[in-house]
């Protein structure tokens, strides 16, 4: 229904069988057959003279890129999981995941090396169109305004920052991602980088220390991408860097969470044995690696939507 533009064409009010089946290049019962299937799950209402038109669901999708552009990709995880055994038997054998995330492990746990440029725009460009409604849910639940100097690791083309720099007005904003997504950063915001309220950092997390000076930093829909020798790592490069007081914010959606336990236990731990790397993490676990790191005060944030995100955050 994504690919057929279903939801735009209904958008407007309702339309005929019909019509759908010709915009569409569909036979007529086959078309019956897809928006029937559409109409079981709240996507789609069917109305008198054999029309249908938006439902619930299908309704909260008009003009919403970042979800329409998540269920779009999710072809390659389809294709992944064509031979769930053999998915299952050797996740590291390669995917389309793996090579549509250029920064999934090659066999080292680490980001690739020197990912194309078509492939940074690529996850670059999802993880752009997807962050909107995260950092709208993070920012509801924690006064960022209160720091002084924000680090986003991760952060890709900026636009968690974008949405923190109108929460703050004083506050000076770093970005710590890959040089060639740093650089892509810096262009998409470069009204804040002329203001001189966000400075764009290149390196690997993996291996360089996190840039300091940040009174918070933050990790938003990160750690769930790596191995847990990784996020140890992390934690502790985000200790080191941060000041005594300082704070640490994690943004993720996390396994064991009630009421979404498909989302986080199913849809993620699949999603990222299909990517090659990752996975989700109760909120216990995150905890006691963040002590281990160092950190205390450590405590959870309640989010408007716990499926899609929650929030932790922690003390230096």
């Amino acid at each position: 229904m994504v690919a057929l533009d279903l939801f735009e064409q209904l958008a407007d009010g309702p339309v005929s069988l019909q019509a759908l089946a010709r915009a569409n290049g569909l036979e007529i019962e086959a078309a019956r057959r897809l928006l029937d299937a559409g109409a079981a799950l709240d996507l789609i209402d069917r109305v008198e003279g054999e029309s249908y038109a938006l439902g619930g669901l299908g309704a909260s999708l008009v003009g919403d890129r970042g979800l329409l552009a998540m269920i779009a990709h999710h072809d390659m995880l389809y294709r992944d999981l064509a031979d769930p055994v053999a998915l299952f038997r050797n996740p590291q054998h390669g995917t389309e995941l793996g090579a549509f995330w250029a920064y999934a492990q090659k066999g080292g746990g680490a980001y690739h090396p020197k990912p194309d440029a078509q492939a940074v725009a690529r996850y670059s460009a999802l993880m752009a169109a997807s962050q909107d409604m995260i950092a709208e849910q993070v920012l509801a639940a924690y006064p960022v305004h209160r720091h002084q100097v924000i680090l986003d690791v991760g952060g890709g083309e900026g636009v968690f920052l974008a949405h923190v720099a109108q929460k703050t007005r004083d506050a000076r904003l770093i970005l710590f991602d890959l040089p060639d997504v740093a650089a892509r950063a810096r262009d998409a915001r470069s009204d804040l980088v002329v203001a001189q309220k966000l400075s764009c950092v290149g390196g690997d997390f993996t291996r360089d220390p996190l840039p300091k000076g940040a009174d918070l930093i933050c990790f938003v829909r990160i750690l769930h991408d790596h191995e847990d020798a990784i996020v140890e790592r992390l934690l502790a490069a985000a200790y080191e860097a941060l000041p005594p007081g300082g704070r640490l914010l994690l943004a993720e959606p996390m396994a064991d969470t009630k009421g979404a336990r498909a989302m986080g236990d199913a849809y993620f731990g699949i999603y990222l044995l299909a990517m090659g790397q990752g996975k989700p993490r109760r909120a216990d676990r995150l905890k006691a690696m963040l002590a281990t790191a160092g950190f205390s005060q450590i405590a959870e944030k309640k989010t408007a939507q716990p499926m899609i995100t929650r929030l932790l955050l922690a003390r230096k």
